[in-house]
């Protein structure tokens, strides 16, 4: 990858992770479903100057339900079901892993083993986190949380299906689904406040949680990793995800004074470590015919996408 792409890449991981503090803000304010539906009418106001991308609704849709309705209608549920921020951040970057196996299953796109080895590296990393945390949570918000990771790796091969399209239009446009069904949940599950009521008497945190988690961590943040999948493979993206939790626990040390034993931030460094493992670029060449002359070309790690620009 470019330095440019990995700057880029980082930069989504810290958004997503401090993103895991803001959210537990705004549960503390607003239900779940309510939540979820303040996030992507913020996110969808996007769509009032950004022109609609060039794929069919029912893909739109289909990325809408996966990358937004269901990673964060579960991700909310399980954290307020019991789920902490930190752990929360741990369980929901296990899409990484998903994302990797799904798209080799359905795309073809295989990690090499340079890439495998980091993300099984920074996975050991995660169980060494996660085992330092409480053991006194619920397992239905546990399970919730782990769907949430499904559904994103989903909606991640179904963006790396797509041909090369503007990122930020497709989040924005994806933006509208979630709404619907998160209103539809809302009514289900019996809210005791319409979200109407909660935005009227929300506190200034309750006003800057979806506007965040709107407009940064969703249309932004991702944007610019839906082009990251575009122009490499899973195996040489996925990964940069794992840094979120790491950033999501220094945010939370930061808001709720979380302190951090030896195990946890053993974890934290071998998760770094896995990450570098995966994204560092080996030297070769290999020859590429035109005509009938051989002229020797720089060669990626095997599994990444050469850049389409």
């Amino acid at each position: 990858m470019k330095p440019v792409h990995i700057a880029l890449a980082i930069m989504v991981a810290v958004i997503w992770g401090i993103a895991f503090v803001v959210s537990r803000i705004g549960l503390d304010v607003y239900s779940a479903p309510q939540l979820t539906a303040l996030r992507f009418i913020v996110a969808s106001i996007a769509v009032l100057w950004l022109p609609r991308p060039q794929v069919p609704w029912s893909t739109l849709v289909a990325i809408g339900l996966t990358v937004f309705t269901g990673q964060f209608l579960l991700q909310f549920f399980g954290i307020a079901g019991g789920m902490p921020a930190g752990l929360t951040a741990v369980v929901v970057q296990t899409q990484a892993l998903f994302t990797v196996l799904f798209a080799a299953l359905a795309l073809g796109d295989k990690p090499n083993l340079q890439q495998v080895t980091g993300i099984v590296i920074a996975f050991i990393g995660l169980v060494m986190i996660g085992g330092t945390l409480s053991a006194s949570i619920p397992l239905a918000a546990f399970m919730l949380t782990l769907g949430s990771a499904v559904s994103w790796a989903v909606g991640n091969v179904l963006i790396k299906r797509l041909p090369k399209i503007n990122m930020l239009n497709l989040m924005a446009w994806a933006s509208l689904v979630p709404p619907l069904p998160a209103f539809a949940v809302s009514l289900l599950i019996g809210d005791s406040r319409s979200i109407w009521t909660a935005l009227v008497h929300a506190p200034l945190r309750g006003i800057i949680a979806p506007v965040y988690l709107g407009l940064v961590a969703s249309v932004l943040a991702y944007a610019i990793w839906g082009n990251l999948l575009q122009r490499y493979s899973a195996g040489a993206v996925a990964p940069f995800a794992l840094l979120a939790p790491v950033v999501g626990a220094i945010a939370s040390a930061m808001v709720y004074g979380e302190r951090f034993g030896p195990a946890r931030l053993a974890g934290m460094a071998c998760m770094l470590a896995g990450l570098a493992v995966a994204i560092v670029r080996r030297r070769s060449t290999n020859v590429s015919r035109v005509g009938h002359s051989e002229i020797p070309m720089p060669r990626p790690p095997r599994g990444v996408v050469h850049d389409r620009d």
